[in-house]
């Protein structure tokens, strides 16, 4: 993991943390509409760069740890 990488996880975290305590305010349906459309990007983007980081598959370690059988 590069420290680019460790930047864009800790902006996409900073402005997730931002747009959960902004819907904690009084907002109108458009600014609450437009927060929770972005706080969905920005957990997607999380996502998207976590499983090019750490492109693991649970599914597939989890087979090769069990023993054979026949």
């Amino acid at each position: 993991m590069t420290d680019e990488d460790f930047a864009l996880l800790r902006s996409h975290r900073n402005n997730i943390h931002r747009y959960r305590r902004l819907l904690e305010t009084q907002l109108s349906a458009l600014e609450r509409q437009y927060l929770e459309r972005r706080l969905s990007e920005e957990q997607t983007a999380i996502e998207m760069l976590s499983r090019s980081i750490f492109p693991l598959e649970l599914g597939a370690v989890s087979r090769r740890s069990r023993p054979a059988t026949a």
